[in-house]
Parts: C-alpha cells; sequence; structure tokens
C-alpha cells in the first residue's frame, strides 16, 4: 500500500504544471472531454506498463532521441491541423476530424510520454519497492487524476472563451511545445550558436507555414 500511494503522490506532483497537462487541456478544446480522458487513460496505463514491466529493456532497444523528435514533430503538426481546422460547428466539427479521436490523442500522448520524467520514475519506484501492480495503480492513477484538471480547465475555458481564441490558443501550446523540444535538441546536437541558428529558421518556416494556413482557412470562409 505504502508503494501505491507513495507512486500515486510522486506522479501526481511532477504532472502538476507539466506539458502533458496543458496539451490535455488543449486536446479538449478539439474533442469531447470524455474522448481525452478515455485516450490518455488508456496511454497512460500503456506507458506505466512499459515502465514498471520492461522499461529498462526498452530504453536500450530504442533511441529515446528519436522518439522524442517524433514527439516534437508531433507537436508542431498538430498545432498545425488545430489552426487549419476552422472554426467548429457542433454536430457538423466532427466531420472535420478525419483521423479518430480517441487513437490520436493516445498515440499522441503515448509518444510524447514515452522516455519522460513521469516513466522513469514509475521504473525507479518500481525498483525501490519491487512491486509492480501497486506501482502501475499510483502512478497511472496520479497522471490520469492530474490530466483531468487540465481537461477540466478546457472544459471551462471552452464555456468562457470564443471558440476561435481557444483555437489559437491550443495551436499555440502544440506548436511551442515542439519548439521548445527542438531547441533542446539543437543545443545537444550542434552546440549553442548554431542550435540558434537552426531555430531561427525552424521558428520562420513554422510562421510562414501558419501564415499559408491562414490564408487558406480565409479562402474557405
Amino acid at each position: 500500500m505504502e508503494s501505491l500511494i507513495a507512486s500515486f503522490l510522486l506522479i501526481f506532483v511532477a504532472e502538476m504544471g507539466d506539458k502533458t497537462q496543458l496539451v490535455a487541456m488543449a486536446f479538449t478544446a478539439r474533442f469531447k472531454a470524455s474522448q481525452v480522458i478515455l485516450a490518455i487513460s488508456a496511454a497512460t496505463i500503456l506507458n506505466n506498463l512499459i515502465a514498471v514491466t520492461a522499461g529498462s529493456f526498452l530504453s536500450g532497444a530504442f533511441s529515446l532521441s528519436v522518439i522524442k523528435i517524433i514527439a516534437y514533430i508531433l507537436f508542431i503538426l498538430f498545432g498545425f491541423w488545430t489552426i487549419y481546422g476552422g472554426k467548429d460547428d457542433g454536430e457538423n466539427s466532427g466531420k472535420k476530424i478525419i483521423i479518430n479521436p480517441f487513437f490520436t490523442v493516445a498515440i499522441f500522448f503515448f509518444i510524447s510520454e514515452f522516455g519522460d520524467k513521469t516513466q522513469i520514475a514509475a521504473m525507479t519506484l518500481t525498483m525501490n519497492y519491487a512491486a509492480p501492480v501497486y506501482v502501475l495503480i499510483g502512478a497511472s492513477a496520479g497522471m490520469i487524476c492530474a490530466n483531468l484538471i487540465g481537461i477540466g480547465a478546457g472544459v471551462i475555458l471552452g464555456k468562457k472563451v470564443p471558440a476561435e481564441t481557444i483555437k489559437f490558443i491550443s495551436a499555440a501550446i502544440f506548436i511551442l511545445f515542439g519548439l521548445a523540444g527542438f531547441w533542446n535538441v539543437f543545443v545537444n546536437k550542434f552546440g549553442f550558436k548554431n542550435a540558434l541558428i537552426s531555430e531561427s529558421a525552424l521558428i520562420v518556416t513554422v510562421a510562414l507555414i501558419i501564415f499559408v494556413i491562414i490564408k487558406i482557412n480565409k479562402k474557405r470562409s
């Protein structure tokens, strides 16, 4: 029981204010809250299951840096998609979603959280307590509860803030996390000076794509 409580508290505190909590809020502006909750729960349980059963093996078998880069790309691409999606208009908004919302959110969260600090924390807790089942339950519950706060904030904002404003705030959250992730990659790979050049080029490219998307949206409306 101690391992379950410790896992819940540690992961819950670690997730408060983390990118996934903000991303959960952003997803809620795009999809139904129930879909986001189910998808995040599934991805969270799967990630923590990997952490407590075969985390050390997978860390050696796959390049976490590559997985991180994929996650950063997904952040930026989803930001573009959020802008391009245009205005949501009740029941018709669902027709604009090509990919199933559940799988979209679940896959996104799974990749972005793979190798993250919370997954490493779950691995460490399992080693310390030798109670993988309790750690799995506690860590998963802690992460889900933290993200429920983000989802709740998204629902509240959705009722008080215009849909168009929420759309751009959500897109900004995705894109900024993606750019921040690439900055860390560039610094580690190229050093500060070259990283600054690479990041600047990426920002200009992203800004140009956003400009084009906005222009396309204006023609569609």
